[in-house]
């Protein structure tokens, strides 16, 4: 049996007061089973570099990778970025978790282990499944979260029971059958490549995860993010993404920061 490789990215933007939480709380195991741990710094304007690479000298962790990149992508472009340099490594699959620590990388192993099983091909961290008001989401958040997911399964024919969340895993087989270059490089990319999984029929998994709100500033903008994402669902029922699923896939978007 061939042991399948998998790396972690860790987007990050502004994330100087959480990083070193998040990268204490990654498990022991996945610093020993990962190939990578990359830490994607999308031209932050703190020290969230620094501040990493600190970490990385004190604690020997020859896996962590960190790259500022000079321009800032955006949070889809930042995501383009990552899983585009774990499709040139080699990696079998890619886990994102988000800089400021809001997910568990706790659940890392959990969240990757049916894809490297090869039983799944797309699997992320569902908050809805658990109780997300008792974890701190906002309840305009929580009303908004449900009334875009319901709409999404309508129109996409899936049961999933979110589609917003930001800590997935997804086959890098999947991925490259993704034009990534005509996908978005802000915040609706989350919905907008489950769109484009759904347009390869992917093979969807979910596992259940807590909530966790805190003092980070959210860069989302909540009102063009609902309509950005409405405006993906029309064009999927107009063209059925016939624009994306092209026959020959085009070049993915070079990899330097």
């Amino acid at each position: 049996m061939v042991l399948k490789k998998y790396m972690v990215l860790v987007v990050a933007y502004n994330a100087q007061s959480t990083i070193i939480d998040l990268l204490h709380r990654i498990p022991q195991k996945v610093w020993e089973t990962a190939e990578e741990i990359v830490i994607a710094d999308d031209a932050s304007r703190d020290n969230t570099t620094s501040v990493a690479y600190d970490y990385k000298k004190a604690h020997h962790r020859k896996q962590l990778t960190i790259i500022k990149h000079k321009v800032n992508k955006g949070y889809g472009g930042n995501q383009k970025w990552g899983y585009t340099y774990a499709i040139r490594k080699g990696y079998d699959a890619v886990v994102m978790v988000h800089g400021d620590a809001q997910y568990p990388p706790e659940q890392i192993l959990q969240l990757v282990s049916p894809i490297l099983k090869g039983k799944k091909d797309f699997v992320f961290g569902s908050r809805m499944t658990g109780n997300p008001l008792r974890g701190g989401m906002p309840l305009y958040k929580y009303l908004g979260n449900i009334f875009l997911t319901t709409l999404e399964n309508l129109i996409l024919n899936t049961n999933l029971s979110e589609f917003h969340s930001g800590f997935r895993a997804y086959s890098t087989k999947a991925l490259q059958k993704i034009p990534l270059p005509l996908t978005s490089n802000v915040f609706h990319f989350d919905s907008e490549i489950i769109i484009q999984l759904v347009v390869i029929h992917a093979r969807f998994g979910e596992i259940t995860i807590p909530t966790k709100y805190g003092n980070e500033k959210s860069h989302v903008k909540v009102i063009p993010y609902g309509l950005n994402i409405l405006k993906e669902l029309f064009l999927y029922l107009v063209t059925k993404y016939r624009i994306y699923t092209v026959e020959k896939y085009l070049p993915l978007e070079e990899i330097s920061p």
